[in-house]
């Protein structure tokens, strides 16, 4: 188990890795305007869950199996940037409807399923490779060998930085979706929010797709 101090120190960074502007507080951000902040909160679960998958893949180890792989980084960046090219696709092209009041009937039926959400945000973060690599460089530097096991100080890490997460994405989603529920009132906003959408979208595919390990 790491030291207080330690999980102190390392709950501050990850505040402020999930405060740098970066696709997945940009996607929170984008999917609490365009859905509201109901839905917003369900990414953030999705996005909560892939940390979890990559702070497993890291403590067993295979994280660094996966990192010397440079096949399977290119085919999951692309799986990535296939599917954000899916979502700008169908938002570029969701018709215009003026949002009915949240929690009535028909706002129910124009919008996406809670679980369907969550699990936009699982596959946003489990298909970004640079997020593993980058879990395998930073959890290990706060475990300490002398504080017993590795891979379980490594999960107790990897449940801190899931709460900093949490904490500051599901403020985003808040806020922004609180914003966005104004803006869901009129046709003409909710056209533009559906253009703005599909255009970040379609940017973090192409950024997904061009990068690479180093």
């Amino acid at each position: 188990m790491p030291a207080l101090e330690t999980l102190i120190a390392f709950f501050g960074v990850a505040v402020v890795l999930a405060l740098t502007p970066g696709p997945d507080n940009l996607f929170v951000l984008v999917q609490s305007i365009q859905r509201g902040w109901r839905l917003g909160l369900a990414v953030v679960l999705g996005l909560c869950l892939g940390i979890t998958g990559h702070t497993v893949a890291v403590a067993l180890g295979l994280a660094a199996v996966f990192a010397a792989s440079a096949m399977a980084f290119t085919v999951l960046k692309f799986c990535g940037a296939a599917y954000l090219a899916w979502l700008a696709w169908q938002a570029l092209r969701a018709p215009a409807t003026v949002a009915a009041e949240p929690g009535s009937t028909a706002a129910a039926a124009q919008a996406p399923g809670g679980w369907r959400m969550v699990g936009r945000g699982v596959v946003m973060n489990l298909t970004n490779p640079k997020v593993l690599i980058f879990f395998l460089a930073f959890l290990p530097q706060f475990a300490d060998p002398a504080r017993g096991s590795v891979a379980v100080q490594i999960l107790v890490l990897g449940l801190v930085f899931m709460l900093a997460t949490a904490l500051v994405f599901g403020a985003i989603a808040c806020f922004s979706g609180v914003f966005g529920t104004l803006l869901q009132r009129s046709a003409r906003a909710q056209t533009v929010l559906n253009r703005v959408a599909g255009l970040v979208f379609l940017g973090l595919a192409v950024r997904l797709a061009t990068v690479s390990r180093t």
